[in-house]
Formats: C-alpha cells, sequence, structure tokens
C-alpha cells in the first residue's frame, strides 16, 4: 500500500512510540511505501530517498493504485518550494498550510493574472494535490532547478542562515546537518540521500580543499574515523553548514574553524561533487 503527507511535515521516529527518537520528516506531498501496520502506527518507507520508521497513522494519507500512478507521473517534473517557509491555500475549502522548503508542488503553473486594489498584476501560483488545487506565491516557488554556482548558492541559503539544529528535522524550524543539505541540494536538482555517511558514497571524489567548487559536499568525522557531520562549500575557504543553528564559517584542509572558539571544531575528511 501506497501514502502520502498532507501536513506539513510528519515525523517519522525509529520505534512505534511517541517518546522515540525522529530519524527524518516527511514533507508535504511525499509519498511512500506503507510497510507494517499496527493500532496508531504504520511502519513506512519514503521514495525520496529510502528511509524507514514509523508514522502516527493518523497523519498519513492512504493512495490507490490509481491515485498513486497519476500523482507519481505529475510530481516527476514537479516544481519546488525554494524558501525556508510558504504559505498555500487549498481551493476546496480556503484553509491555509505552511509548506517548508524542498517541498515539491505537482501540476504546478502561474495562473491568469489578477488586479490588486492598487491596480497592479498579481501573478498566482497552482498546484494539485490528488485532485485538489492549491494557489501559493509565485515568488517563493522554482518551476526548474537553478544552476550550482557561487552566486546561486549563496542566493539560495541566505535565507536559512540561523535555522536552529534538530536531530532529524528538515523544515524550516529544525534541520540537522544531512537534512539541511539534502533540502538546499535539492534546490540544484541534486538528490541527496538522508544521512551524512550515506551521502558521502555520492557522487565523485574531489582530491583537496584547493579544488572546491561551490555546492561540494564536505564531510566531518568523529575521533572514531566515522562521518558524522556534512556541510556545502561556498568556495574553497568557506562553508555551510548546520551545527548548532545554520551558519557560515572559514574552511581549509584540515576542517572548520571555529572563529568564536579559536579551534576547529570539525575535522575534514572527504569532498564529494554530486553531478545529477
Amino acid at each position: 500500500m501506497k501514502g502520502i503527507s498532507l501536513y506539513s511535515v510528519i515525523p517519522v521516529r525509529t520505534e512505534a512510540r511517541e517518546g522515540a527518537e525522529q530519524n527524518t520528516q516527511i514533507l508535504f506531498g511525499e509519498t511512500f511505501d506503507i510497510l507494517e501496520e499496527q493500532p496508531r502506527w504504520l511502519r513506512v518507507r519514503l521514495h525520496l530517498d529510502g528511509q524507514e520508521g514509523w508514522v502516527d497513522a493518523k497523519m498519513a494519507t492512504p493512495m490507490s493504485p490509481a491515485e498513486y500512478k497519476t500523482y507519481r507521473a505529475d510530481y516527476s517534473s514537479a516544481a519546488i518550494v525554494a524558501m525556508p517557509m510558504a504559505y498555500a491555500v487549498s481551493e476546496n475549502n480556503g484553509q491555509t498550510i505552511p509548506l517548508t522548503a524542498g517541498t515539491r508542488l505537482a501540476k504546478y503553473c502561474i495562473t491568469s493574472s489578477q488586479p490588486s486594489l492598487e491596480g497592479r498584476e498579481i501573478k498566482i501560483g497552482r498546484f494539485e494535490v490528488l485532485g485538489v488545487g492549491f494557489q501559493i506565491d509565485p515568488g517563493m516557488v522554482i518551476s526548474k532547478s537553478l544552476d550550482l554556482n557561487e552566486q546561486n548558492l549563496l542566493q539560495a541559503v541566505r535565507f536559512f542562515l540561523n535555522i536552529p539544529y534538530l536531530w532529524g528535522g528538515k523544515n524550516a524550524m529544525g534541520m540537522d546537518c544531512s537534512g539541511f543539505t539534502q533540502v538546499i541540494m535539492s534546490l540544484f536538482g541534486k538528490p541527496l540521500k538522508r544521512n551524512a555517511s550515506e551521502q558521502a558514497e555520492q557522487g565523485r571524489k574531489i582530491a583537496d580543499v584547493s579544488k572546491v567548487h561551490a555546492g561540494d559536499l564536505l564531510f566531518f568525522d568523529h575521533e572514531d574515523g566515522k562521518i558524522c557531520h556534512v556541510g556545502i562549500a561556498i568556495d574553497s575557504e568557506r562553508v555551510i553548514h548546520c551545527s548548532g543553528r545554520v551558519k557560515v564559517e572559514k574552511l581549509d584542509s584540515k576542517g572548520i574553524f571555529n572563529a568564536e572558539t579559536g579551534e576547529y571544531s570539525h575535522h575534514l575528511v572527504a569532498i564529494r561533487r554530486v553531478e545529477s
């Protein structure tokens, strides 16, 4: 059986209980396989990145095979919310739903403009989910992937600065390091796995930091040598990452240098360039 999220964010937990660890989140419009059912919980596998876990059964909306087939055909070429937070209005009941960055919008288009009170034309974005239309400010959305370069990267990430760290989070109210990279790189048409250790296996290896390009993924390890952290290179001397909060810090061949403490906070072990 298939399911879809019609909530802004659904927590995915490692166990079927409220107090269990959150290992990721499902954004509005994302689909998943339902692997197991309990009275209050469903074990799911996300189609986006293959992550598995437990979700509250009342937050999951089942899909028929026909609904899923139609929706996925439209979803493959979906637009994407590029700002940390946007708001969509249902044409069915007029209710508003907040949408976080990385949310994909199926059957997105720009509708005919409407005049404002001042006589200016206002463009309206429109998308559909299971036959229900929604309207959204098109300034919050990109209809095609951005070119990955330093200028576009800086433009994309500037609104994400100071979003707080949240384990398993990937929305504007809290992100972890790999949730941040997954969301940001999706704006550039580069799908990533969910966890830093998985992302470290994607793309091709870059030899050293002097050869870094904007958008390269930078990986850092624990003392045991296991990858535990990931950030995005702005250039060969700066990295943006989520550690405590989303921030830009100094980068060199050793790792991330924290100007506040005067020490290195993360040890650089790998650089990867995701081509597609």
